[in-house]
């Protein structure tokens, strides 16, 4: 079962599975209904992090049509629930509950009049609380599920979270040591809005490519990145971090994968170069081709393309030779953040159990027993 924070453990089955006190880790679910996909992780606490127990991925493209009338469509709703419900019926066979189930929304209901209202309707359906979060806190929790994978050597770094509707930027400041977010935007450009503002044409597709671009670095000209680390990544002195499935999706192609495989993906360093030969790659495939391709498929085909541009914006703004692909982001970030409260909570209990006088127990790990 591979290790989503950090490099893979090798210790025996029971002390993955185990807290500091000898009981079996809970499981925690996280799950980010987008404007193109919903998608939960179920996971166990573990010393390195956690470790997956349970995946689900669909794309639902909640957000389709939503730039043009303001609202979510109904037939859009319909498929997102019946993700969601699925995803629901998931975590009760695991019994995961409460406080130990971590559900936003992002741009799609962000946006729409009728978000709010579709959050509702899940409640009531399926017992899921969607959170509708705001891109400052989306930014956050992609940089936390992503940080494993930021290089100290260099001195600066750009995190980019391609959404469906959005896109997510947080620059950072590196010490040698670690990172620090100075500054982050999110820019109203998804792969979805841009795929819909920009249909593909039969032919003139570098113009087409180009215009897709055009539109990304237009929405990045509100970025407010410090100057200093502007200059550091066109001295070759910061690196690019990219999540989504449009930038997982160019490394597989980059790759030369028969089938998409987050082992070799994830935590990968692709050149700039190699960004750009896969994006043409992919651009004289064609819509057909594209959806042949094992690692893009029939519901991504209309998509990777304006994924790579947004890709293509962000690198001419602030250049770097590395990139590096990540398979991890808000979810990833959502458990790390839950776990890390629940093992800060347990801690603040047993402080308080000594100073009054009683026996420390509970397990290091996270919020009790599992149900």
């Amino acid at each position: 079962m591979p290790e989503i924070d950090g490099a893979p453990a090798r210790r025996d089955a029971r002390s993955q599975r185990r807290d500091g006190g000898g009981r079996e880790a809970p499981l925690y679910g996280a799950l980010d209904l987008g404007t193109n996909n919903c998608r939960l992780l179920i996971a166990r606490p573990a010393r390195e992090g956690f470790r997956v127990v349970d995946s689900f991925s669909r794309i639902v493209r909640l957000g389709e049509g939503v730039s043009r009338s303001g609202r979510l469509d109904d037939a859009a709703m319909d498929r997102a629930y019946d993700a969601l419900d699925q995803c629901a019926e998931r975590l009760a066979r695991r019994g995961i509950e409460g406080a130990r189930i971590s559900a936003v929304a992002t741009q799609a209901c962000r946006q729409a009049a009728n978000g709010a209202e579709f959050v509702e309707r899940v409640r009531t359906g399926t017992g899921l609380k969607l959170r509708i979060i705001g891109p400052e806190e989306e930014a956050a929790l992609s940089v936390e599920g992503c940080r494993n994978l930021l290089d100290a050597r260099h001195e600066a770094a750009l995190v980019i979270d391609v959404g469906g509707g959005s896109t997510e930027l947080s620059w950072m400041r590196g010490d040698g040591r670690g990172f620090t977010t100075v500054a982050w935007m999110s820019a109203p450009v998804g792969v979805v809005t841009l795929a819909e503002a920009h249909p593909e044409p039969e032919d003139g597709l570098t113009d087409w490519f180009e215009a897709m671009v055009a539109t990304m670095a237009r929405a990045l000209e509100a970025a407010d990145c410090p100057d200093d680390l502007t200059a550091a990544f066109h001295d070759g002195r910061g690196h690019l971090v990219g999540t989504s499935g449009a930038i997982t999706s160019l490394a597989g192609v980059h790759l030369g994968l028969r089938r998409y495989r987050r082992d070799q993906v994830d935590g990968l360093w692709m050149t700039r170069s190699d960004c750009a030969a896969a994006a043409r790659k992919l651009l004289h495939l064609g819509p057909r081709g594209r959806a042949a391709d094992s690692c893009i498929g029939q519901e991504r085909a209309d998509l990777v393309m304006a994924g790579a541009a947004i890709l293509e914006a962000v690198q001419r703004g602030w250049p770097s030779e590395r990139v590096r692909v990540a398979d991890r982001g808000l979810r990833e970030g959502l458990l790390l953040q839950r776990m890390r409260e629940d093992r800060q909570g347990g801690r603040s209990r047993r402080r308080r159990r000594r100073r009054g006088g009683g026996q420390a127990g509970g397990g290091a790990g996270g919020g009790g027993g599992e149900t």
